[in-house]
């Protein structure tokens, strides 16, 4: 019997692609255009090196210039990035791709004299410029938070050496995408109707939810035992990409890796252990849950691939792509008519890439740079779950719109700290909508059944991700290896500690943390669960408060990095250096959790 396979590219409905033409539309100036940068760099270190801190004059000169070699080596890169995505398998993006990465590699060198030489000034004298000079008033909060850095930049030989070294460093992340992505198969899995089925990244966690125990069961054993069959070469990758981030901390005279990676956006190591803390206390309310899962499927054991089932059987519904795009304008008509029209022009633009296709880089981001749209890849495939997918990416877009549009180049980004609360604010909105909209008793039953999967996957598991790190992270720098027995054990005794005891012990997800890409981001993770809490509370104000508070919100999607997140939370109402978000979201789980069980 065939095997149903993902199309080619070239096989799909280009409406369903998204638009990178609007963003590069000729490809054949781009190899001239990074030669360009490259040499411009060598031209810009020969012109600005020694003579940064002169005066205020030359300080922003530099600043100005600086920002616009990066601008453009980022849209190229962006382009590149997001053409290899659309097929990992086609050599001349992988090849593109590469080309950036050099190029960087070679600008960060002839730009690293920077940052050791405006650390070097006199920082009374610098901060005098910042009075006298209105060119600089840009960069005011930029030079200011450059200054809180300054014990861990080190002297300009040094840092040029860590920057042609930044393409080595960077090696072990590129290794694991191309082996998960074009490289790792699965056995194929026979599905419902006893069909043979590809298992992919794109319809594993679609397998994890059918009905069909033994699908369910086939899937997740087809899955495990690739990753298990690579186990030792995963292991070594991850292994030597946490020894990068420890020596990389530790040449810059931080105290862990992960103190270097929380200095960047300035956030206090409180706020990394309150979210494990407040989250390990309300475990026995997740071993609740459980048991609950384990009763309403009636089975004597309960394995991890009975985790993502949903309890309440409802009748199949397809949710085509524009009736998901519906949905979509529906929950999130509180954010008020400039955010829905923005948001309207934005898929008339061709913002998103829908559908799989064979070599597609698995799961869904937003992505773009400053110059181009806030482009989004999915995987879409016609289930509601692929709706809160939509609407979480679209809040990340929407998030670089009204930042692009408000900020300069030098904030035109978002710490992940406070990208994830775009994204999942909407999310909460769609499910108080679904909730409020629905009649069916079951279908409400099923949606609260979502909400407290929406808990377990984003704040529960990625705080077990976020304590997985910290103990590898520390393995390290107390001197011990990751094997993968060592990581497969730690694991396991993390899963068991989470899940409780409702779910049998199997030699299956020990495997798990080597499927997760971004472990090879060091410490990204937690942001995910900070931020579930920070939009929990968030969107209660909005559809509590109204206008006000959406306002509130929306003058916060347009700060950008123009200040420490923390900070820019505030501005939103909610002050994330205290452990009572985190108490918040917990208490809501409780409820749902109250109310989900009454119902059954």
């Amino acid at each position: 019997m065939a095997t149903k396979q993902p199309k080619n590219r070239s096989e799909m409905d280009q409406a369903y692609q998204w638009d990178l033409a609007a963003m590069i539309p000729d490809e054949s100036v781009l190899d001239g255009q990074l030669a360009q940068i490259r040499e411009e760099a060598e031209k810009y270190q020969q012109k600005f090196c020694g003579h940064l801190t002169e005066n205020g004059q030359v300080l922003a000169a530099a600043y100005a210039e600086k920002d616009d070699l990066w601008r453009r080596l980022e849209k190229i890169y962006v382009y590149a990035h997001m053409k290899r995505d659309e097929d990992n398998s086609v050599s001349r993006y992988q090849a593109l791709t590469d080309q950036c990465m050099s190029v960087i590699a070679a600008v960060s060198a002839s730009l690293s004299f920077f940052a050791p030489e405006l650390m070097a000034a006199d920082e009374d004298v610098v901060l005098g410029f910042l009075e006298t000079t209105p060119e600089l008033k840009t960069y005011d909060f930029a030079i200011r938070d450059a200054l809180r850095l300054k014990e861990h930049v080190l002297g300009s030989s040094e840092e040029s050496i860590l920057a042609q070294m930044g393409e080595v460093t960077g090696a072990t992340g590129d290794i694991f995408t191309m082996l998960n992505n074009a490289d790792l198969t699965f056995e194929s899995i026979l599905d419902e109707n006893g069909e043979e089925a590809a298992l992919t990244h794109g319809t594993y966690i679609k397998f994890m939810e059918s009905h069909d125990r033994s699908v369910r069961e086939r899937a997740y054993n087809s899955m495990y035992d690739s990753y298990k069959k690579l186990i030792n070469t995963v292991a070594t990758t991850y292994n030597y990409n946490t020894k990068t981030d420890v020596v990389s901390a530790r040449i810059r005279r931080y105290g862990s890796a992960r103190e270097a990676a929380l200095s960047g956006d300035n956030i206090p190591a409180k706020v990394y252990d309150n979210l494990v803390a407040v989250v390990n206390e309300t475990l026995p309310e997740m071993h609740r849950y459980t048991e609950l899962r384990k009763k309403l499927l009636g089975v004597d054991k309960m394995y991890m691939y009975d985790m993502y089932v949903p309890l309440i059987k409802i009748p199949e519904r397809r949710v085509p792509f524009e009736e998901g795009l519906d949905i979509m304008r529906a929950a999130l008509q509180p954010f008020g008519e400039d955010y829905l029209a923005k948001m309207n022009e934005g898929i008339g633009q061709r913002w998103i890439d829908v559908y799989e296709n064979r070599g597609k880089t698995s799961g869904a981001y937003s992505f773009g740079c400053y110059d181009s749209y806030p482009y989004i890849l999915l995987n879409y495939t016609d289930t509601l779950k692929d709706v809160f997918t939509i609407i979480h990416e679209m809040g990340h877009s929407m998030h670089s719109r009204y930042t692009r549009e408000a900020q300069p180049y030098i904030y035109g980004g978002h710490s992940i700290f406070t990208a994830e609360v775009a994204s999942t604010v909407n999310e909460s909105l769609l499910m108080h909508h679904l909730l409020q909209t629905e009649t069916d008793p079951e279908m409400r039953k099923y949606l609260l059944n979502m909400h407290l999967e929406e808990f377990r996957t984003t704040l529960f598991r990625q705080t077990m991700f976020a304590e997985f790190e910290d103990l590898t992270h520390k393995e390290i720098e107390a001197g011990g290896q990751l094997t993968a027995d060592w990581m497969c054990e730690k694991y396991q005794e993390l899963n068991d500690k989470y899940y409780g005891p409702a779910v049998e012990k199997d030699d299956t997800i020990r495997y798990e943390w080597a499927r997760i890409p971004h472990f090879y981001n060091a410490f990204y993770v937690y942001k995910y669960a900070t931020g579930y809490s920070a939009a929990t509370a968030i969107s209660h104000k909005i559809l509590t408060e109204g206008e006000p508070a959406a306002k509130a919100y929306i003058d916060f999607l347009r700060t950008g990095e123009s200040d420490h997140p923390i900070e820019l939370l505030k501005i939103a109402g909610v002050d994330m250096s205290t452990p009572e978000p985190i108490r918040d979201a917990m208490k809501t789980f409780t409820e749902i959790l109250d109310e989900f069980a009454s119902l059954v």
